[in-house]
């Protein structure tokens, strides 16, 4: 491998390059709320059980909403969603419903939370551990239930293709995934 020439960018650069997701929650008079987050990773906590693990800054109504009802959905934004991403984005629970785009909404099948319909890839989830760092509340949440489109075939794990789900990858810039590049071990040199 051909060594490369780097050189240093300070550190208000912060390349964390990141599935987008908008989250649901549940309003105190019973409305929807949806707001997109792309601080969403996971963790694993013991043997098959994974954590989502979602970060929020500041006082938005999603991170409130979280706090009282330890509930969420997490929906995945595909690249046919990202003008509903940045209105959700744009416009804040506290200024009135977010109405201004037509978008439907169910209720999880596992966790009572709103689902955004149009999602490809839905996680139903409860809070488990909440960790405060500053103004940011990282909530570690289990994975109740995992919503799939039925047109896509996934086996386990590892059989997700996910330029199947054409998500949006976001590091500062939205960004899509050009291809599949393999399995796992498919690049191991012996």
């Amino acid at each position: 491998m051909k060594s490369v020439k780097r050189k240093s960018a300070g550190t208000h650069f912060s390349m964390c390059v990141q599935p987008a997701f908008i989250i649901g929650t549940e309003n105190e008079d019973k409305s929807c709320n949806f707001a997109p987050i792309t601080l969403v990773s996971a963790t694993c906590e013991k043997d098959d059980d994974y954590l989502l693990v979602i970060s929020m800054f500041g006082n938005k109504m999603t991170k409130q909403n979280v706090l009282r009802t330890q509930k969420l959905s997490v929906n995945l934004v595909s690249t046919d969603l990202l003008p509903l991403m940045d209105y959700f984005g744009a416009h804040h629970a506290k200024d009135g419903k977010k109405d201004g785009l037509p978008y439907l909404v169910s209720r999880g099948e596992v966790v009572d939370v709103p689902v955004l319909d149009a999602s490809r890839w839905v996680y139903e989830c409860e809070v488990k551990h909440t960790f405060e760092t500053g103004e940011s509340t990282t909530f570690f949440c289990e994975i109740k239930n995992v919503q799939i489109d039925e047109t896509v075939s996934v086996s386990d794990a590892f059989s997700v293709n996910l330029t199947d789900f054409d998500p949006v990858i976001y590091s500062g810039k939205y960004h899509s995934i050009g291809k599949l590049l393999g399995n796992i071990g498919d690049y191991l040199i012996e």
